[in-house]
């Protein structure tokens, strides 16, 4: 009771089909060849064109068709035959390739210059100079040649040079010579400036016309004149001068230590820098005021 029975493992094996045996079977049938049909060859020529073709009729004196009839001869009236190679289908596949062994090399296309030894042999004539150069100064004395001695002059050279310059006539002018300074407009202000200057002094007066008449068109403002554009700036001056003297008095208090004293030193800054400010404003050519702020009269400070 106390053992389990398995089941039994069933192994199935392959099956083959085998063919009926047969006694006809025993010996094998003859194998009979094909027979190839004869190779086809066609009755027309490869050399024709095909009929109504317009294939390879570049470079050639033939009309737009070839072998519009069908002719199986080659065609007549023309010996321009477009046969070249690599014409259709292109060279060869590897044909243009380069070859690793034949490298450009330097100076290969260049011809080569012959040696001066080589030109000496063979064209000596090339060496000789096409012209002579002209002898500038006198040849080198030879070795054998034996200079001039003991020559002695008695002539005083400076002598005769001041009785020479002396008793020299002087220099006669030619006519040709022009004379700058009997010029007509010597000493005088070219034309063309006078004519720059006038026209300058005209766009001046424009100006000038065209500013007034629009402060006459606004009522009561004039232009200020020199006089009073000078006085003003004088003043202003004479002011400047007046609160620098009392800045410049305490500018040596370096411990600004009361609100006083900041204050103070502030204030000299900013009258200095408002009275150049208006000088500057006044040193234009026109100013115009109104008379109805000032009552006709101008303040100054």
């Amino acid at each position: 009771q106390g053992f389990r029975t398995t089941r039994p493992v069933l192994f199935r094996t392959p099956t083959v089909m085998y063919e009926d045996e047969s006694i006809y079977k025993i010996i094998p049938p003859e194998v009979m060849p094909v027979q190839k049909p004869p190779m086809y060859r066609s009755q027309h020529r490869g050399t024709v064109p095909p009929s109504s073709s317009t294939f390879g009729l570049a470079q050639t004196s033939r009309p737009g068709v070839t072998n519009m009839q069908g002719d199986s001869d080659a065609p007549k009236g023309s010996n321009h035959v477009y046969k070249k190679p690599k014409a259709t289908f292109g060279p060869a596949p590897g044909s243009t390739r380069t070859d690793p062994g034949q490298i450009l090399l330097k100076g290969s296309k260049a011809p080569q210059v012959e040696s001066l030894g080589a030109v000496r042999q063979k064209h000596p004539e090339q060496l000789q100079p096409s012209a002579l150069k002209h002898k500038v100064k006198p040849p080198v004395p030879g070795s054998t040649e034996k200079p001039i001695m003991n020559l002695v002059t008695a002539k005083d050279f400076i002598t005769a040079n001041a009785v020479e310059n002396i008793l020299a006539a002087p220099k006669k002018v030619t006519r040709d010579a022009k004379d700058y300074l009997h010029k007509a407009d010597y000493g005088k202000v070219p034309g063309y400036l006078q004519r720059i200057k006038a026209d300058i002094n005209e766009e001046y007066e424009f100006i000038r016309a065209m500013q007034e008449q629009e402060v006459a068109q606004q009522g009561n403002m004039r232009c200020l004149s020199e006089d009073e554009r000078g006085a003003m700036i004088e003043g202003l001056k004479a002011r400047w001068e007046h609160v620098n003297t009392d800045y410049q008095s305490s500018t040596h208090i370096t411990k600004l230590d009361t609100v006083g004293k900041v204050r103070r030193k502030e204030q000299y800054e900013s009258t200095l820098a408002q009275i150049e400010k208006d000088i500057e404003k006044l040193n234009r050519k026109y100013i115009f005021v109104d008379n109805d702020m000032y009552g006709g009269d101008m303040m100054m400070g």
